[in-house]
């Protein structure tokens, strides 16, 4: 089992800036990967970026050159730095970390509301 703890939501104009933090526990030897997906009111889970292992990030288009991915393996942490955020960015985001041969586990969600 992995558990995933997020934190760092909230209310911001647009404009402004967040940086959720997602912290991995349990059985952590197990993910290759981790990353943020977002889902807003009556719309479909998306991603909105991951980062392997090594390093390697990829991001959605809707947030590239806005949003980083970065993480601290030592803390088992992930970050998402979120920039110049829109209307459009509101949301709960959930980190999910993508695992060897096993299910992927999710965190409990952060809300993300940005304000006109």
């Amino acid at each position: 089992q992995v558990q995933l703890v997020e934190s760092g939501g909230g209310l911001v104009q647009s404009g402004g800036s967040l940086r959720l933090s997602c912290a991995a526990s349990g059985n952590i030897f197990s993910i290759h990967a981790m990353g943020w997906y977002r889902q807003a009111p009556g719309k479909q889970r998306e991603l909105v970026a991951d980062i392997t292992n090594g390093g390697s990030a990829n991001y959605a288009d809707s947030v590239k050159g806005r949003f980083t991915i970065s993480r601290d393996n030592a803390k088992n942490t992930v970050y998402l730095q979120m920039n110049s955020l829109k209307p459009e960015d509101t949301a709960v985001y959930y980190c999910s970390a993508e695992r060897v041969l096993l299910p992927r586990s999710w965190g409990q969600g952060t809300q993300v509301t940005v304000s006109s």
